[in-house]
């Protein structure tokens, strides 16, 4: 940063300056060639404490052709993340000038820099949390190399312009030399020794030059062994198992070919890297273990895919190797569940939102017609079709010889599964969207005034309890106790033998999420755009996950993780006892039905108009 050796601390800003009025020097995190970097305070949200980072750029050369140089450079680097918009990239929000020193706010991360947690680290890195950084870190460099107009090429991948912050997540940091790439036009040699590769020690920089230095970042990360230590394009000599033993062959394969010395031997793109560290993820297992957010939703491809002719807003449901789910378009769709092809469909006159039930080679579904239809599994003829006196919004619960279903007439239908007709109707105080949950001997279901019902087989009522809005939640009976969410904003747990009750939890919003239940947690979702978990005895909160709009649809407990579509558009996994993301994967239009996991295969519907199998 300076010639003199005690000129440094009189060029540092001090706790306790203020810049542009606004931005609160609290200490320095980082000392670079031409300046500091700082941790401020932004003064103009008083209220709460907001951090920003404070790149600083002291201009001391004498050459006035110089100095407006290398003004010109910093305003590049201001005005380049201005135009970036990615979860791994700081935020731009301020640049100025004051004397000869110009300033760039960023966002503020909480976390360390790879290579301090490499130093820091006793042994080797675990290789499913170098593998979920890489994976990351091939996100973000097929984001800017397929920058608009002109692709970005980073020049300076190396660990310590690679912070994990609290969360676990990559931001790659310092875009000072990064550059927009134009075909053919050579420059200087700009970057790491060690890290960069051959060809940008010649000027020639292109995308895969950023391929090469994440291959060698990963390499230092996995062995501890400095590239700037060891001899240039050398680590061919140096295989990683050679240095540690636990890193598997396939992972091993994929940073050699990152490293290759020949630019038409490396991967031709990022994206391609990163499939090729999903694959090896998935071979060798450890991707089921990522501890953090690590897969977005490129990593996570549809097996296959289908189009209903209007949008998808129910739930799916699977049998004998067939899965079935209704649409808008007023169809019921049978497609074989191995590759989505179409196998038939069935007409009725009203948009499905129903569930389908299977049963003994039937299945059962509503119809905003007003009709509970049943046809044929294997050939989608009809069976037979009940009639309510209104549209039919509720999914079908088979058990004990009948069907029992809800409709906007008031009513919850009890009907035999033989005759088709009516065994009794169990009127209540206004429509019945909820699906009912038989248990004990028991029917549970809620309506749209807020009455939840207890009703025996013989269509007597048991118990009754009276939230402040709409049940459209569909109960979950789990041990002695019934849960349900309602439009007043909580999450009910009631004894299930006589209604009393056992907690509620407060939502931020309203939910018509039916929750799910595993071991001792319920998961629910909220118009918030919160998914919960709540200890099932206490009614402790024990995590709570944003999505980026509400949630509508129910989650899904399969294995060790939770499935949970939301408005936003986007199926999200989490691991159900932390909350922690696995994956996303981002559809074209809002999410409201639920998830179905099936073998290790979580199908679900969109407002899109799509249906999508996705690895679980």
């Amino acid at each position: 940063m300076d010639d003199g050796n005690n000129s440094t601390p009189r060029r540092q800003l001090q706790a306790g300056t203020t810049l542009s009025q606004r931005y609160l020097i609290q200490e320095v995190i980082g000392v670079g060639g031409m300046g500091s970097v700082y941790r401020a305070r932004d003064l103009h949200f008083p209220n709460v404490v907001k951090l920003v980072a404070v790149k600083e750029m002291i201009n001391l050369a004498p050459d006035p052709l110089v100095r407006q140089t290398i003004v010109q450079n910093f305003e590049r680097e201001a005005n380049l993340l201005a135009t970036l918009n990615h979860p791994s990239i700081p935020r731009i929000y301020d640049y100025f000038s004051q004397d000869d020193r110009s300033y760039l706010v960023l966002e503020f991360i909480h976390g360390k820099d790879l290579e301090a947690i490499i130093t820091d680290t006793d042994g080797f890195l675990p290789e499913e949390q170098v593998l979920a950084w890489g994976i990351e870190l091939c996100d973000v460099l097929a984001y800017i190399h397929s920058h608009s107009p002109d692709p970005i090429i980073f020049r300076d991948m190396k660990p310590s312009n690679v912070m994990i912050n609290h969360n676990g997540d990559v931001i790659l940091v310092d875009f000072g030399i990064a550059k927009t790439f134009q075909t053919g036009v050579k420059g200087t040699m700009i970057g790491t020794e060690g890290y960069s590769p051959p060809e940008q020690y010649r000027g020639d920089a292109t995308p895969l030059a950023d391929i090469y230095a994440l291959g060698a970042t990963l390499h230092h990360a996995l062995t501890r062994r400095d590239p700037r230590l060891e001899p240039p394009f050398s680590f061919a000599e140096r295989p990683i198992r050679k240095m540690n033993p636990a890193v598997s062959i396939e992972l091993e394969t994929v940073i050699a070919t990152a490293l290759q010395y020949n630019v038409e031997e490396r991967f031709p793109s990022a994206a391609d890297m990163k499939d090729a560290l999903v694959s090896a993820g998935r071979k060798t297992g450890v991707l089921s273990h990522l501890p953090t957010s690590n897969l977005q939703a490129s990593a996570v491809k549809p097996l296959w895919t289908f189009t209903c002719e209007d949008e998808i807003r129910g739930t799916p449901a699977i049998h004998q190797g067939t899965l079935f789910i209704g649409s808008y378009d007023n169809n019921l769709y049978a497609l074989n569940a191995a590759d989505g092809k179409f196998l038939w469909k069935y007409p009725t006159d009203g948009g499905i939102v129903s569930r389908p039930g299977v049963y003994e080679g039937n299945v059962y579904f509503g119809s905003e017609d007003r009709r509970l239809h049943v046809v044929g599994a294997r050939s989608g003829k009809v069976v037979w079709t009940y009639y309510t006196d209104g549209p039919i919004r509720s999914s079908p619960r088979v058990a004990e010889g009948h069907v029992f279903i809800g409709s906007d007439d008031h009513h919850l239908h009890a009907v035999n599964l033989n005759t088709g007709r009516a065994a009794w109707k169990f009127e209540t105080s206004s429509s019945v969207r909820s699906t009912p949950f038989v248990a004990n001997e028991l029917v549970y279901v809620g309506n749209e005034s807020g009455d939840f019902y207890t009703i025996d087989f013989r269509g007597e009522m048991k118990w009754r309890f009276q939230a402040k809005r709409a049940i459209t939640s569909s109960p979950i009976v789990a041990g002695q106790a019934v849960y349900f969410g309602s439009m007043d904003s909580t999450l009910y747990a009631l004894d299930a033998r006589n209604g009393w009750i056992l907690w509620r939890f407060r939502l931020g919003k309203s939910s018509i999420v039916s929750p799910a239940v595993a071991e001792n947690i319920v998961i629910t979702g909220a118009a918030d755009g919160f998914i919960y978990a709540i200890e099932t005895q206490s009614a402790r909160e024990l995590w709570r996950f944003r999505t980026e709009h509400q949630v509508s649809g129910s989650p899904v407990i399969y294995k060790d993780s939770v499935y949970c579509g939301s408005v936003d558009g986007q199926i999200y996994c989490l691991e159900y006892r932390s909350g922690r993301l696995r994956w996303k994967y981002a559809t074209k239009g809002p999410i409201t039905g639920s998830p179905l996991v099936y073998d290790d295969i979580v199908y679900i519907g969109s407002t899109d108009h799509q249906v999508y199998a996705l690895l679980a």
